[in-house]
């Protein structure tokens, strides 16, 4: 079993409850959606860069695509690992190898929740769940109503249990509708640990300050909900 990555380096994670924790990135090419807000890209590239040593900005490069043996190497040569984040693109188009590797530390999906199927996959791999709720506009999708339904059951498969925690990460924009995240968030609650508010990094597209405590508030009763934009940006680390 092969995958196409475009890059693998240990830095720490940026978004989200696990903001500064250690990590081993894995970042998968290729996804099924088109965010209008996206910031990586997601093409198959011809080699994956390695990052042997964290922060120097040294790359060796291995021609694509890679079998999970060797990737599990690349992991397992870091130190001091609190989790291997499985990124992208989606990684879970790439659910067969993320079945193969074999790491030292736990694996923390990053994924867009809409491959419910692939989940299954998964689900009793993955240690820690960081779902984005994709809230696109309805022209950027082939089928929003399937589109919800394959978030929503994506998360009932890959729900907080005591070996597992899943929590819901929502980018948002100063066009999207507080009645979405409403919406989703209430088909899902009963799924995850806490709710994230991450506004978009993109100057042009953040919503008001206000506009997020006030989504803020309208969930604290009944769910942990946090406003955390992307800290990794701030400093300039990968």
């Amino acid at each position: 079993m092969q995958a196409s990555l475009s890059e693998v380096f240990c830095s720490v994670q940026g978004e989200g409850p696990y903001v500064g924790f250690r990590q081993a990135f894995v970042r998968f090419t290729g996804c099924n959606l088109k965010c209008n807000y996206c910031d990586t890209p997601v093409e198959v590239t011809k080699v994956c860069r390695f990052e042997a040593v964290p922060g120097s900005n040294e790359f060796h490069e291995f021609e694509n695509p890679l079998i999970a043996e060797k990737v599990g190497e690349m992991i397992n040569s870091y130190s001091g690992l609190h989790s291997v984040s499985l990124t992208g693109g989606e990684p879970l188009i790439h659910s067969d190898f993320i079945n193969l590797l074999e790491t030292e530390v736990p694996l923390y999906l990053e994924s867009n929740m809409t491959l419910p199927r692939m989940a299954k996959k998964v689900k009793d791999k993955i240690s820690y769940v960081s779902g984005d709720v994709k809230l696109l506009p309805h022209s950027l999708l082939e089928d929003p109503e399937l589109h919800l339904e394959s978030t929503i059951e994506c998360f009932r498969t890959l729900k907080v249990t005591k070996d597992r925690d899943c929590f819901c990460k929502i980018v948002v924009t100063k066009d999207t509708p507080a009645d979405d995240i409403e919406g989703v968030v209430g088909a899902i609650s009963g799924y995850i640990s806490s709710l994230i508010l991450q506004p978009v990094t993109q100057k042009d597209m953040q919503p008001e300050p206000g506009f997020l405590l006030q989504l803020q508030e309208s969930f604290l009763n009944d769910i942990d909900t946090r406003i955390i934009p992307q800290t990794h940006k701030m400093w300039g680390c990968l």
